[in-house]
């Protein structure tokens, strides 16, 4: 079967691998579909802090099941994506429902080979259910669960005043579901053509560049007091330290992006805002469940989130590519 590698940083090779060997509490994929995201940019530029190489990547993932445990409910054919997180199930963590941030997490793509293979074997849990859908709809679940979980960790509801820094998938991701929950949404980002992009096709209107001047103009349009919840979906460290001024006093700022190096904050903001501090990592079934709904009942504007496809014997020439046109790119997808 075709698998693309990750070599080294900068160096992507399309190899020739033996399928793999369905264990008895596996399921066999056909993948067909692979999302691609900040974290296999990083990958590729050797900027992700939890990876050894070479590595395949790709956990943003869709395909048709091939081979199902005896007894299993998934049927031959059937259209699945699946939760790239495999938890361990014993961790202090496991036991208090949050595998996402299992101790000994192995998320596909990261810690161990992922999905941009031909054929792929994964535990029967890992498996979701995703009839309804496309296979480009259903390779964009992942991605949007990320936000679904940041929103749901956040508490946002209706009537509150959230900023969303970093307008990439991402943090377009956040921005729908906290919308979604009825928040008032402001977007940021250094880039124009993100900003543009996310008020002319998925109605974020309210926008403000990043850098010079920006804090002058968010507090205008928050009547001075700032955000109640800021979410930092940047991935840059010198965003995740600076965006704590946005938050308002009472607020709570969630860092969603995950960056190399240490965070450091001024302990007298940090403290006179009595600011509530939380990380969001990965997602929950439920969080995975919410979006399918969101995505079968129309909610979710797939079409606009979907900008680029290509073959995916193509990546090791289209990856460099997409990341040099950062600014126009939303979610690529590879095809199998």
């Amino acid at each position: 079967m075709k698998a693309v590698v990750c070599e080294q940083p900068g160096t992507l090779s399309l190899v020739t691998r033996s399928p793999p060997v369905r264990q008895t509490d596996e399921v066999l994929v056909r993948i067909r579909c692979v999302g691609l995201c900040g974290t296999d940019y990083h990958i590729y530029e050797g900027n992700q802090p939890y990876l050894a190489y070479p590595r395949v990547m790709g956990h943003e993932l869709a395909g048709e099941v091939v081979e199902a445990p005896a007894g299993s409910a998934l049927r031959s054919g059937q259209t699945i994506t699946i939760n790239p997180y495999l938890p361990c199930g014993t961790c202090r963590a496991c036991h208090r429902g949050r595998p996402n941030c299992c101790c000994n997490i192995q998320v596909l793509g990261v810690h161990r080979d992922g999905g941009m293979v031909e054929l792929l074997s994964v535990p029967e849990d890992a498996v979701i259910d995703a009839t309804g859908l496309t296979l480009e709809q259903a390779a964009m679940v992942e991605f949007l669960s990320i936000g679904a979980h940041a929103v749901a960790r956040s508490g946002a509801r209706k009537g509150d005043r959230v900023l969303v820094a970093g307008a990439g998938p991402i943090g377009i991701a956040t921005a729908l579901f906290a919308r979604m929950n009825g928040a008032t949404v402001t977007l940021t980002d250094l880039r124009d053509a993100r900003l543009a992009y996310a008020a002319s096709r998925l109605g974020f209107t309210d926008t403000v560049r990043g850098g010079e001047g920006a804090a002058e103009l968010l507090r205008a349009r928050s009547d001075g007091e700032m955000f109640d919840i800021v979410f930092d979906a940047t991935g840059h460290i010198g965003a995740m330290s600076s965006n704590l001024s946005y938050v308002a006093h009472s607020g709570t700022f969630v860092l969603v992006g995950v960056a190399k190096g240490d965070l450091v904050y001024a302990d007298p903001e940090f403290h006179k805002r009595e600011t509530t501090l939380l990380a969001s990592r990965n997602a929950l079934r439920a969080d995975f469940d919410r979006v399918i709904a969101a995505i079968r009942s129309g909610d979710i504007p797939d079409a606009a989130l979907y900008t680029h496809g290509f073959d995916a014997v193509d990546m090791p020439t289209r990856l460099p590519r997409l990341i040099a046109e950062a600014d126009h790119v939303l979610k690529a997808i590879a095809r199998f």
